[in-house]
């Protein structure tokens, strides 16, 4: 929790002594201070330097002892089950530590796609605790705002490597990615195409390398045509399998790395007049209900959403206490649950 009381100034340099320390002016030199987001890091660096070799007093920082009884969940999207589930772990394990959550969608971007400023103000102004962030993309000003305020904060499943330091929670992604391609390889199927989301976000590259480890085990010959990425999105995933369903030698099972994908994929099987799994076979990630909903119910890798939540507030509450996690990195296994949606390649 921030308290916006002003800094002493009495018994230390002004803030005009420390600008021109620093080679900057006093407005930039206050924003530091006053944990404004919009300024670069390496002069936030400079300025944060010239504060504590001049021995500048600043503001008061989060204080553990006179925190509330609230912590932030910031969510991508309140509209989705996934967050649902991450929802229900992160109240439940704050009902056992007597802590209330607030949650809220954010950072919200800008036209030009830059996060909104001032989103971080308003998550402290409500002083809370600490803060759970749910497939967040930080910026560096924001880890620099947080780390310079001195706000617990645990990442749930980040979709970017986080920084040095940082706490993450997370699924074996990897490991999701070797079961649902074994599962298909057991199956009898050898052209396995795989619909993946972003190329170069963490997850969803686990997941992909974890789907070419398994055919490079099997002694399969990893064809590129065959990894389509759509970004986690449905309408994406549709299109992408009609490209895969257009390839001379069309793959006979497909391994969508996400429940949301695989329902698309399933959209564009019944399209072309296919059946899932008479002709070709789908394998999804996550274990979302509609997983379940779909029909045929869908053969899919479970990734704990509701226990990452839980064991990432588990962790906000050891950091928020003063005690620094042994390893900045959890990551809890994955499952394969098999349903109805993958059987052994026709003919």
């Amino acid at each position: 929790m921030v308290r916006t009381g002003s800094a002493s100034v009495a018994a230390g340099p002004t803030l005009a002594v420390v600008a021109r320390e620093a080679g900057v002016s006093v407005p930039t030199a206050s924003k530091v201070v006053n944990g404004r987001e919009d300024v670069a890091p390496e002069t936030r660096r400079r300025v944060t330097e010239a504060l504590d070799r001049l021995g500048y007093v600043r503001r008061p920082r989060f204080d553990a002892a006179k925190a509330s009884g609230l912590v932030d969940l910031v969510v991508h999207s309140l509209e989705t089950s996934w967050s649902g589930a991450v929802l229900h772990g992160a109240e439940a394990a704050a009902h056992d530590a007597g802590l209330e959550v607030v949650v809220s969608a954010g950072p919200n971007r800008t036209r030009a796609g830059r996060p909104e400023r001032g989103w971080l103000d308003k998550l402290t102004a409500r002083g809370s605790s600490g803060v759970l962030f749910n497939l967040a993309e930080l910026t560096s000003s924001q880890y620099g705002w947080l780390d310079q305020h001195r706000i617990p904060y645990v990442l749930i499943d980040p979709v970017l490597e986080p920084p040095p330091g940082v706490v993450s929670v997370g699924a074996a992604n990897w490991q999701g990615g070797v079961t649902a391609t074994e599962h298909l390889l057991a199956l009898g199927h050898e052209r396995i195409a795989v619909v993946a989301g972003h190329q170069r976000k963490l997850g969803s590259s686990a997941r992909v390398a974890g789907y070419r480890s398994a055919l490079a085990a099997a002694g399969i010959r990893q064809r590129p045509e065959y990894v389509r990425h759509a970004g986690f999105d449905e309408s994406a995933a549709h299109r992408r399998t009609l490209e895969l369903l257009d390839l001379p030698e069309p793959p006979t099972a497909v391994f969508a790395c996400s429940d949301r994908m695989a329902l698309g994929v399933y959209e564009a099987l019944a399209e072309r007049g296919l059946r899932v799994p008479d002709d070709i076979s789908v394998v999804g990630f996550d274990d979302l209900p509609e997983a379940r909903w779909t029909t045929p119910a869908l053969t899919t890798v479970r990734q704990p959403l509701s226990e990452m939540a839980a064991t990432a507030l588990r962790l906000l509450v050891r950091m928020m206490e003063g005690d620094r996690p042994e390893s900045t990195r959890t990551e809890l296994s994955t499952r394969l649950m098999e349903r109805a949606s993958t059987a052994p390649p026709a003919g």
